[in-house]
């Protein structure tokens, strides 16, 4: 199957995988997909396996199951896309569907699993940074929203989560690219707290 069939099946399976939201939908996987492959044109990286894997990196979080067994959504992933990438003829070699199915699994901030390969530390330093900055901060207060939290839960997810963010990226060229985003969101922290404080 030529590459383009190959990422335009893969896309179309993303898209009807994916949640219909600005939080985790396919916007998110689309901005993690470019900052994979600006990574990884800058790293010498296989883009085919960064295209692949940051596609299919959040379809787990759509999957029924996810909810009902709690398993983590890069698990349901790498698990959905195994399934998926094995039910085409997409002519992938060995060491390239499992590094995918790596890539997939290691990425998320919460599964404790180490990315080993350069592609999965480029896929989980993306997935990060689209965390961070004024996109992440839109991003934050709207999953807090949607899970019907309140001011104190979007602060309590910046200082737990999100601030750490910038700490757990794994390239140097990752961490220049975070530091203004972090700063936007560290800002917003600090402006946030000491006006509820104020309340």
């Amino acid at each position: 199957m030529l590459e383009y069939n190959l990422i335009s099946k893969i896309r179309e399976f993303a898209i009807d995988n994916s949640e219909k939201d600005d939080i985790h939908g396919f916007l998110h996987v689309e901005r993690v997909l470019n900052l994979c492959l600006q990574l990884g044109k800058h790293l010498n990286a296989n883009l085919l396996i960064l295209e692949i894997a940051a596609l299919l990196h959040d379809i787990g979080r759509k999957c029924k199951y996810n909810k009902i067994y709690s398993k983590n959504h890069a698990e349901l992933s790498a698990e959905m896309a195994f399934k998926f990438l094995n039910s085409y003829d997409f002519k992938l070699s060995q060491e390239d569907f499992d590094n995918i199915i790596h890539c997939i699994r290691t990425h998320s901030f919460s599964n404790n699993s180490t990315p080993q390969t350069l592609e999965a530390k480029i896929l989980s330093d993306a997935d990060k940074l689209d965390a961070l900055g004024a996109i992440g901060l839109y991003r934050t207060i709207g999953f807090t929203i949607k899970n019907k939290g309140n001011l104190n839960d979007v602060i309590k997810h910046l200082r737990e989560k999100i601030i750490k963010l910038k700490d757990m990226l794994l390239l140097d060229i990752s961490r220049k690219i975070a530091r203004k985003r972090y700063k936007i969101v560290l800002d917003f922290y600090k402006q946030i707290k000491n006006e509820a404080d104020l309340d």
